[in-house]
């Protein structure tokens, strides 16, 4: 089997002797991280659920829907966001391992013009399943019936690369685009809601039908449970405010300051800059006031901060339905700028595991696409919750000095994990997952074996370890 041409390169930089670098044909692989993701992966089906809602029509397929699957979703967690390295990773033994074959010259996985096939021949009925299953997953993964719940609903541009099927020109983001809808849980950081829309939707396009059909299913296993949905002064429209109302909901979405608005936060604007002027410190001061639109059918309470600082005034607002609005306005106010975790999220999926990359050419391609990047965050998410906290370094005691550290550092310092456990995905990537090993296959087992210099392997086997004790 050859995968690449051969070839080798001297380097001159040591004066012993020279530095000959070659590539080899060993069973060898960059991304020995995957076993770990895989043997979690094991353990709580979140690849097996998915493939599980698509339909094969192929009569002998040599790929199973579960090993393409996983193949898409270990790459992108591992860097390779299209399909175009998998011509290469086909050969990775560890690839191979995560996919269920054994490293062996026959074992080879799916090509991109496979992968391609793939999401092609998605369908709609599949896509709705989809839909169902993310939701599913959620509430599979709270243990205890909650309390209370709170969703974050936002937007990302998604630049296109190439004629895919509607992506058109965005006049604020100045290029041609896909404008996904992604909802996040706040208390788990689950992504619940995916959706792909046109390049020039408007931001709340669809949210008002995805927030009812997620209520009806959180209802459906919690009846009791109490509903808070987020979102910025895009999502800030009578449609969403009146679906919030009839279905029972707590709501809080940004609006716009427009003229009334202003008038109405003069007094209250002009006194945070006095305050400053005084004592030169940032100025924060709230106040709340029923509002109406004319496009309103009633009057809603709307919150305005008024903010004074070294770089100047802001004002914001937002209108929410929350009873406390009236008594604690900042509380209100300091609850909704919360939204901005979530938003981190966003740029997990978008940035660290690359859910602009959408360039297949139909539409419907590039929604299986997004949901196969949100399937890897949740992955993630889920795995990096089963670690430990970090400790809260205002609860946590100040170290004594200690002496020169023994050769022994891991014993000195042992790894807790917790440091990954608000890792991003580019983190764990550097982290845990881009480690070479050498795969070797005997009759009675498989051996990985990984750099004993490697300075993350203690951390490593602690996450195997944790994630195997669950």
């Amino acid at each position: 089997m050859s995968l690449q041409s051969v070839w080798s390169e001297c380097l001159r930089f040591l004066e012993q002797k020279p530095v000959v670098v070659e590539n080899s044909a060993g069973r060898l692989s960059s991304d020995a991280g995957l076993l770990v993701v895989r043997e979690f992966d094991e353990r709580v089906g979140l690849t097996w659920q998915f493939a599980g809602a698509l339909t094969d029509a192929r009569r002998k397929p040599t790929h199973s829907l579960l090993q393409m699957v996983r193949q898409r979703v270990y790459g992108i967690l591992a860097g390779y966001e299209d399909q175009n390295d998998h011509d290469t990773l086909r050969y990775d033994p560890v690839f191979q391992l995560v996919c269920d074959r054994l490293p062996e010259d026959d074992a080879k996985l799916a090509s991109q013009p496979t992968l391609s096939r793939f999401e092609n021949r998605i369908s709609v009925p599949a896509l709705h399943r989809l839909r169902e299953l993310l939701v599913d997953q959620f509430l599979e993964a709270i243990d205890q019936p909650p309390l209370r719940l709170t969703f974050d609903f936002d937007g990302f541009d998604d630049p296109a690369h190439g004629a895919q099927q509607l992506t058109l020109f965005h006049g604020y983001y100045k290029q041609n685009q896909y404008f996904p809808l992604f909802v996040t849980n706040a208390e788990t950081g689950l992504a619940v809601m995916a959706a792909l829309r046109h390049g020039t939707a408007h931001a709340a396009l669809g949210a008002d039908d995805d927030l009812e059909y997620l209520v009806t299913r959180l209802r459906q296993k919690w009846p009791d449970v109490d509903i808070e949905v987020r979102a910025d002064s895009g999502f800030g429209v009578p449609r969403m405010y009146e679906v919030c109302e009839r279905l029972g909901i707590w709501y809080t979405f940004g609006i716009g300051m427009n003229s009334r608005l202003k008038q109405e936060s003069e007094e209250l604007l002009a006194e945070a800059v006095e305050r400053y002027e005084q004592t030169p410190e940032k100025q924060r001061l709230f106040t709340v006031f029923p509002y109406r639109a004319q496009t309103w059918s009633h009057a809603r309470p709307v919150v305005i901060k008024a903010e004074c600082h070294a770089a100047g005034t802001n004002r914001r607002a937002v209108v929410t339905n929350r009873p406390g609005a009236l008594i604690v306005p900042q509380g209100i106010y300091d609850d909704y700028i919360q939204r901005g975790e979530s938003e981190n999220r966003n740029k997990e999926l978008k940035i660290d595991l690359y859910g602009g990359r959408l360039s297949d050419h139909r539409f419907m391609a590039n929604l299986f696409r997004l949901n196969l990047h949100t399937l890897a965050l949740n992955l993630l998410i889920r795995l990096r919750s089963e670690l430990p906290a970090p400790p809260d370094p205002e609860t946590r005691p100040r170290e004594r000095p200690r002496p020169a550290p023994l050769p022994d550092a891991e014993a000195l310092h042992p790894p807790t994990g917790s440091e990954l456990r608000r890792g991003q995905p580019a983190t764990w990537r550097l982290r845990l997952i881009k480690v070479a090993a050498e795969v070797i296959v005997s009759a009675r087992r498989v051996l990985v074996r990984l750099s004993s210099a490697w300075p993350s392997l203690p951390t490593w086997r602690l996450v195997l370890q944790t994630v195997q004790r669950r």
